[in-house]
């Protein structure tokens, strides 16, 4: 071997799934920063659907060491084929699977959808996985795969604690298909030897939200922001768990070199859990500075698309006997987001 290729940098490339979402976004951000990505020794894959989407958000971003592929998730594996057929994808050594549709009125109306997307998107995904031989995967996983749960502060769910989910409702096609999803990535792990790991997310945000973020906790800085009292469509009884995006980030590529395959983490910080009540009325008094109130226009949850009332207090522990564990606190966590709107 000469000089030349022995001092040659191995080029790592992370194929980043749904890269248009916030997390997706955010992962490919912080990839872009790495002090690696600027020393030409890491590609990006980035997988969406809309290319004028991805226009919009990557723009200035585009360079030889960023590939963008465009299709539906559960055909990556076949567009990554032909890809490599003409020299483009042809080594893939980390899957960070963010794809997922998240908005509750999408559930709703399209619950079919909503499972195929979820299942059939990820079994394309460790398919493609398994066949390559990759060295690392996380699947982005939900606190919504717990359902209607009991536990209390003192009593935290743990990853191997699970809840009843009515299987009946259109709604609950989002965390079913999640479940499944993580079934399949444990039967790969287990039968294939997939490198995957799951990271069940708490609720998501911070810095950087999208435009078109319209969550509760974007619906309340917004409003506390331009000095309109918060409307709760709900009694506001549900337990919060949340993580900001920087930790959440922080995570996922903890677990890509120190989880355990086929296994469950959950990624929250538990000191920033509260009732989405006690919630609204933090971001009133921090953004909208005691000038706005808390008020109630209660809808049908079975039309609006709302999650049933959940009273999950999620553990941290896994995450904390692994060696990482969440910084950032929730009042950091909406001024953030009041700074990003």
């Amino acid at each position: 071997m000469d000089v030349q290729t022995s001092l040659k940098k191995e080029i790592i490339t992370y194929l980043v799934t749904g890269a248009t979402g916030y997390i997706g976004l955010n992962t490919i951000k912080m990839l872009h920063k790495n002090e690696k990505y600027t020393q030409e020794n890491i590609n990006i894959i980035l997988h969406c659907r809309n290319r004028a989407k991805y226009e919009s958000m990557y723009g200035d971003m585009e360079n030889d060491k960023i590939f963008p592929i465009f299709c539906d998730i559960s055909d990556i594996k076949e567009t990554i084929e032909k890809r490599k057929q003409v020299g483009c994808c042809e080594k893939i050594d980390y899957i960070i699977h963010c794809a997922s549709n998240t908005m509750s009125s999408y559930m709703i109306s399209n619950p079919v959808e909503t499972i195929d997307g979820i299942v059939e998107g990820t079994k394309s995904v460790l398919e493609l996985a398994k066949e390559l031989n990759i060295k690392g995967m996380v699947y982005l996983s939900s606190m919504e795969v717990y359902g209607d749960i009991l536990c209390t502060p003192g009593n935290r769910a743990t990853e191997d604690m699970l809840g009843y989910i009515d299987i009946l409702k259109p709604r609950s096609s989002y965390p079913l298909g999640k479940r499944m999803a993580e079934g399949y990535c444990a039967a790969y792990a287990n039968e294939y030897g997939v490198p995957v790991k799951i990271a069940r997310l708490a609720q998501t945000f911070g810095k950087g939200i999208l435009p078109n973020e319209n969550r509760s906790f974007a619906q309340f800085v917004r409003a506390a922001a331009e000095g309109r009292d918060i409307v709760l469509k709900t009694e506001g009884k549900s337990i919060g768990n949340s993580v900001s995006i920087e930790d959440a980030i922080d995570a996922i590529f903890f677990l890509l070199e120190n989880g355990e395959n086929g296994q469950a983490y959950n990624v929250v910080n538990e000191r920033n859990t509260m009732s989405i009540k006690d919630m609204a009325e933090l971001v009133a008094r921090i953004i909208g500075e005691d000038k706005v109130k808390v008020v109630f226009d209660i809808e049908d949850k079975s039309k609006t698309g709302y999650a049933a009332d959940t009273y999950l207090y999620m553990s941290g522990e896994k995450m904390r006997r692994l060696g990482w564990e969440a910084k950032k606190g929730i009042e950091d966590m909406f001024v953030d987001v009041y700074n990003s709107i």
